[in-house]
């Protein structure tokens, strides 16, 4: 390697990393195909390495191209923290503001908040992400984020705005066919139907820990959403856990074996340093430290604006 890489040769092999071909990363990134086959070729001349294999499925990385995935990706979150950076630059509350959040949180409970911080503040822009992946802050993948664990790295703000309790619930259809259940025992008779998780994170091997009941191989309806979780509950297919102050908007929803299942979620509002004296960033971080305390039922003690005296 002689020269200095190109970003954009990065940015290509990025895109057909996760397209999984050159003509749908071509698409992503509005650039012909053989324009993204050059760059690629172009990236493996200067690494000396290959870094795709042609397969029936598409284009797989080799390892050499795995090595090079987390740097290429933490370049591409520099690149968009700052294009938000110079779209955003100028006085006052303008510009773009990337919030992550929680599938459950971002689709149940942030859409209020964020209309009425949208009507406050017109000139914002906010980009919302939904995933249960903990975006990185400190690449710049997200500017605030909501998390249900409490930030470790120093170079973030952090607000512990409250704690979300998480039970279990059923539609009062449900329980009107099957019985509601009395017991932990209840729920391993095999009478009752669980809704539950696929995938064996160390949230559920920890919740599989506490309530032996709720381990994955007793869910007969499993799905790693937990949208598609709540949809289930709703339609009354079975038991399931959700937050207590969602289930509490639909008095269809029971909740069940209340004193027995209690599952507290503590819940931060996060952002990196640097962003303190940025005014869009700290308008969206004291709007959703009030909006989630609210949600969680606490009130916050201490204002937003102390919050960011300091770090976790």
């Amino acid at each position: 390697m002689t020269s200095t890489i190109a970003w954009e040769w990065y940015r290509s092999f990025l895109a057909v990393l996760r397209e999984g071909s050159l003509s749908k990363a071509a698409r992503v990134l509005d650039l012909t195909q053989p324009t993204v086959g050059r760059h690629v070729t172009a990236l493996e001349a200067q690494t000396g390495h290959a870094l795709f294999i042609r397969t029936p499925a598409g284009l797989a990385p080799t390892e050499a191209a795995q090595a090079l995935r987390p740097f290429a990706e933490a370049m591409d979150s520099t690149a968009a923290a700052m294009e938000r950076a110079a779209r955003s630059h100028g006085d006052g509350v303008r510009g773009v503001v990337r919030v992550t959040a929680s599938e459950m949180v971002g689709v149940e409970v942030l859409p209020p908040l964020l209309t009425q911080l949208r009507a406050q503040h017109p000139a914002l822009v906010v980009e919302l992400v939904i995933s249960n992946r903990v975006q990185d802050l400190l690449r710049r993948e997200a500017d605030v984020a909501i998390r249900m664990t409490q930030p470790r790295q120093e170079a973030l703000i952090a607000r512990r705005v409250g704690c979300i309790e998480v039970g279990l619930h059923a539609h009062e259809r449900y329980l009107e066919t099957v019985g509601t259940p009395q017991s932990l025992e209840d729920l391993a008779d095999g009478r009752h139907t669980l809704i539950g998780y696929d995938q064996s994170v160390p949230y559920i091997r920890e919740l599989a820990r506490r309530f032996p009941v709720l381990e994955r191989e007793r869910f007969a309806l499993r799905a790693d959403s937990d949208l598609a979780q709540l949809a289930l509950i709703r339609a009354g297919a079975g038991l399931g856990l959700c937050q207590v102050t969602l289930a509490r908007r639909d008095p269809a929803l029971r909740r069940v074996l209340e004193t027995q299942i209690s599952i507290p979620l503590d819940t931060w509002i996060t952002m990196h340093e640097d962003l303190r004296s940025s005014p869009r960033c700290r308008v969206v971080f004291e709007a959703l430290v009030e909006g989630l305390a609210r949600h969680a039922g606490e009130g916050a003690t201490g204002g937003a604006l102390e919050a960011l005296g300091a770090t976790p």
